[in-house]
């Protein structure tokens, strides 16, 4: 592949194209984060798009570039969903057609935005269980049909779209910034960084930021090779990528200061902390930024940081989900099998005798055996401190009511939650 770095001029140019579907994103302090930092943390609130997400403009950005034989050929792009919605709305707006290829698991907030978005000019086609799969399917698509692929994140008209929010940072700040923390899923938002910054503002650490399960960008800065991962989590489903782009790749090994990782359930608590104490909802690859800055605390004291918050298309229904993650995390919540001996009354002394005066059970699955001596249940148990959890433990054994602690036996626990 040509070495491609991108252009200040090009970034400039796809700044003026994306106008007319783009606004201009806030750039706001965090007085929370501020203060619990002792930094001047500022948000730049990606998610407040039309489409919730930064996408649209790379999307828009490599559109409109398009000859017109190949806007009327149409356009073709796999997406785990925010990409999808800013190519939705890029044909919707343009007038031309489109197939948009999305995992079958993809939250359905995000499929319904896409054709809502994209109305008559879009086709949304659910394939596989990962982004990787759908692309797969997209790219055969394109090919039987002469289409033209839309890359979520390795194309040049791509990155340089998303390079403009790059753009915008300096202009909303007159005080030099001494850190961005930037999601990292393919790469193409933090590619476009590296290259703003690096013209324009060159002792700006830049510091890139992936699920802990699906760390595509690190393990291929690390092997020095772009590698492809067998397996991911996909819960974080906007930064879930297998493989990164191979642009993307040579540019953010150059220039990013630090490549980490965050736990899924720690982005998860930091979801919850935006929406209960500063009312910003956001989807889980938008608060892994955020979810970043413990890790730097040291560092970034006095400093001015920015973060940006990618995206808000949270599906509802995973609010569930959330909440347990991140209780998980925070090592509140407990599950274990429990052996009730098959006598009246067990259930009510380990109510009474067992549990805690704070801890509460959360779950609960069990089936009577009249030939056995003891019968097992599945409990789930959420306690005030994780201090709480030791003694209930003991209590359990003192007792012989504790069979098994399931938290952590991965295997066990999901087949059994």
């Amino acid at each position: 592949m040509t070495p491609y770095f991108p252009n200040i001029e090009d970034v400039r140019k796809a700044a003026i194209t994306i106008r007319q579907v783009a606004d201009i994103t806030p750039l706001t302090q965090s007085i929370r984060y501020s203060k619990e930092y002792d930094a001047n943390i500022l948000l730049k609130r990606e998610d407040l798009h039309r489409v919730r997400s930064y996408k649209i403009r790379g999307a828009f950005n490599k559109i409109s570039s398009l000859s017109k034989e190949e806007l009327i050929n149409g356009v073709v792009c796999a997406s785990a969903g925010n990409h999808a919605q800013g190519v939705a709305f890029a044909c919707n707006h343009l007038g031309i057609q489109g197939t948009i290829y999305m995992p079958a698991v993809t939250p359905k907030q995000k499929v319904e935005q896409t054709k809502l978005f994209g109305g008559d000019w879009v086709t949304v086609v659910l394939e596989g269980d990962t982004f990787d799969d759908s692309s797969k399917a997209a790219m055969k698509f394109c090919s039987e049909h002469k289409k033209t692929f839309v890359h979520p994140f390795d194309d040049p008209k791509i990155i340089e779209g998303q390079a403009t929010v790059g753009l915008e940072i300096l202009e909303q700040t007159k005080t030099p910034i001494d850190y961005l923390f930037v999601a990292v899923g393919g790469g193409g938002l933090a590619s476009g960084l590296c290259a703003v910054f690096k013209t324009l503002s060159p002792n700006t650490k830049i510091i890139g930021v992936e699920p802990q399960g699906a760390p595509s960008m690190k393990t291929s800065m690390e092997k020095g090779v772009n590698t492809k991962l067998n397996q991911i989590d996909k819960f974080i489903d906007g930064a879930a990528v297998q493989r990164v782009g191979d642009y993307t790749f040579s540019i953010c090994k150059e220039y990013l200061k630090d490549m980490v990782t965050v736990a899924e359930g720690k982005v998860c608590q930091t979801i919850l902390d935006l929406y209960n104490r500063d009312a910003i909802v956001v989807e889980p690859a938008g608060a892994l930024t955020i979810s970043a800055l413990d890790d730097f605390k040291e560092e970034i004291k006095g400093k001015n940081v920015v973060c940006i918050v990618s995206g808000s298309n949270n599906d509802i229904t995973r609010t569930a989900e959330i909440k347990e993650r991140a209780l998980l995390f925070g090592k509140l919540k407990h599950y274990f099998i429990v052996r009730f001996p098959q006598r009246p009354g067990a259930l009510k002394q380990f109510v009474a005798e067992i549990l805690g005066p704070n801890d509460d059970i959360t779950h609960f699955e069990y089936s009577k055996k009249s030939s056995k001596e003891n019968a097992p249940a599945v409990v789930g148990i959420e306690l005030k401190t994780p201090e709480d959890l030791e003694p209930l433990v003991q209590r359990m054994k003192e007792n012989n009511f504790f069979g098994e602690y399931i938290n952590d036996k991965p295997d066990l626990f999901q087949y059994l939650i």
